[in-house]
């Protein structure tokens, strides 16, 4: 028996001999085997990659037509059994036998049956230069209907009258796309509200649109650092190339550590030698010794379902997709990559956060009639349920203030629970919005917080005009956190240069935050671009 799981998630089926297959187990060996499947799909979130006709060490071996049927059949029942569909991903031929018969081998995707919003939700931030076709994608692919060319697919993402004018994004919007327990993809095509395709869908993929204009780079930070992407898409216009803030959104993207995947559009707008030479283009900055990436071009399903699992895999494979949301060319190759995407943490490791004190990181904060204030955010921690009493802060004076959560809604549903890793909005009832800001929390009263004003950060320094000193002034983005602050000192040096490293202590110029030892650290003015990660914290007396 041989099991890889959590971030690789691919299984293989028990072997008889030296062949992988599932012929008429006896009801003993039935039930251990439905058992021993519960178990991999608890372990990758509610899905599961089997191989059959693989040996355990990975060689390929094969079965006969009748096997192959036989064993898709067993795998079926156990998945009926466990809650569970399957789905083909792939099957393949291969020449093993002696008398030379064809011999297969099959990819088959397991996945949980929805029950009780339990679906796998991995967030996707979606990067690019202005004008590159990020929101129009989004639509074609939430909505179910092609583009018109003009930007019709793109209307119903815009959140702003400015938007729709000009058709660039200026703010942070979230679109979902849903697949049932059979790989189907489930939008507002067949479903008319938000809750209908959470409720028919077994994973979710919340697409997080940024924007892709320079004078809102810091809205694109902010949505990197304090959403938690589990992936990023870069999306690359076919006619221009590699242009305007591609760079820098590549750039930040790999500061913070998030996987990419690269999707070339508005290939119907230019000849095929105009999109290889953008895919060569890319290639070239993805092999240069700063990225040190692999760029796959996915040219049919297979590459797809390979792509997907590798990318997962090894952080250094970047997937190259190349299509056109106008004629819908090459499409479905990106939603099957997609479907099969597995989660980057397993269970164990969500279950350990969840263990841990309520922590919930307030990014957005609203006015609803008839329900009052509201905020969204992302649970970093434990758990939240409705009604549970939290503490918010810190204040400017660094104070915590007590607080009740009224309801909870998670992809525009109602929800009563709320686990670590997921985003919601919670309704706070009363709760004066004056009070509240971007980059606080809400915490368990049991909970002692570290807020400070001054901390210490390991940094590097990517790119400064002159030289980085004491007295510096520069924006600090370190989760949902986004302040400015000063440079106090520089230990063991008098200023920095482009690529040099250094321990930095610096203090907030407005208000104290709350902030976590080793959480990953970005900084920024004008050109000035640095990374790091939090090293010390200078907690704050308590307020008398």
């Amino acid at each position: 028996m041989s099991a890889q799981y959590g971030t690789k998630n691919i299984y293989e089926l028990e072997y008889l001999g030296n062949i992988l297959k599932l012929v008429n187990p006896t009801q003993y060996r039935f039930e251990h085997l439905a058992t021993q499947l519960k178990w991999r799909l608890q372990e990758g979130r509610g899905e599961a990659v089997y191989q059959i006709g693989v040996e355990d060490n990975g060689l390929l071996v094969g079965l006969t037509e009748a096997d192959m049927k036989a064993s898709l059949k067993t795998l079926k029942r156990m998945a009926e059994k466990v809650g569970a569909d399957i789905t083909l991903l792939r099957e393949r031929e291969v020449d093993y036998d002696l008398d030379r018969n064809t011999r297969k081998i099959a990819e088959v995707l397991v996945r949980k049956v929805p029950d009780d919003q339990q679906f796998l939700d991995l967030r996707v931030a979606v990067l690019g230069n202005v004008d590159s076709g990020k929101s129009t994608l989004l639509g074609v692919l939430t909505q179910g209907e092609l583009d018109n060319g003009r930007g019709r697919a793109r209307l119903n993402l815009f959140r702003h009258l400015h938007e729709i004018q000009t058709g660039r994004t200026s703010s942070i919007s979230f679109e979902i796309l849903g697949f049932n327990s059979k790989g189907e993809v489930v939008n507002y095509s067949e479903s008319r509200t938000a809750e209908e395709i959470c409720e028919s869908s077994s994973k979710m993929i919340t697409f997080i649109d940024l924007a892709g204009h320079h004078k809102y780079l810091k809205t694109t930070i902010f949505g990197l650092t304090s959403y938690c992407p589990d992936f990023a898409m870069l999306v690359v216009s076919a006619n221009t190339g590699i242009a305007g803030t591609t760079r820098e959104h590549l750039g930040l993207a790999m500061a913070l550590k998030v996987p990419i995947f690269i999707v070339v559009s508005k290939v119907d707008l230019c000849s095929r030698g105009t999109v290889d030479r953008t895919v060569r283009q890319l290639e070239r900055v993805l092999k240069q010794p700063g990225c040190n990436k692999v760029p796959m071009v996915v040219s049919n399903p297979d590459d797809a379902v390979t792509a997907a699992q590798q990318f997962a895999q090894s952080a250094c494979i970047t997937p190259i997709f190349t299509l056109s949301s106008v004629s819908g060319e090459s499409l479905d190759l990106l939603k099957v990559f997609l479907n099969i995407l597995p989660p980057l943490s397993n269970s164990k490791e969500q279950e350990e956060l969840m263990q841990q004190l309520t922590e919930f990181q307030v990014d957005e904060i609203y006015s609803v009639p008839d329900v009052g204030t509201v905020v969204g955010g992302t649970l970093y921690s434990g758990v939240c349920r409705e009604g549970e009493r939290l503490v918010v802060g810190p204040t400017d004076e660094g104070r915590f203030l007590r607080l009740k959560v009224g309801s909870i809604q998670r992809n525009r549903s109602a929800c009563r629970v709320l686990r670590a890793g997921q985003a919601a909005t919670l309704a706070l009832g009363n709760f004066d919005r004056s009070l509240l800001r971007k980059g606080m929390v809400m915490v368990s009263p049991k909970m002692n917080p570290t807020i400070c004003c001054q901390f210490e950060a390991a940094i590097v320094l990517l790119f400064h005009a002159k030289t980085f000193r004491r007295g510096s002034q520069v924006t600090v983005h370190v989760g949902n956190v986004r302040q400015t602050a000063t440079v106090e000192c520089l230990h063991g040096k008098e200023e920095l240069r482009t690529g040099e490293r250094a321990v930095v202590r610096f203090r907030f110029i407005k208000h104290p935050e709350y902030l976590r030892l080793g959480a990953k650290l970005l900084f920024r003015e004008g050109v000035t671009k640095g990374i790091g990660h939090v090293a010390l914290l200078t907690p704050l007396a308590p307020p008398l």
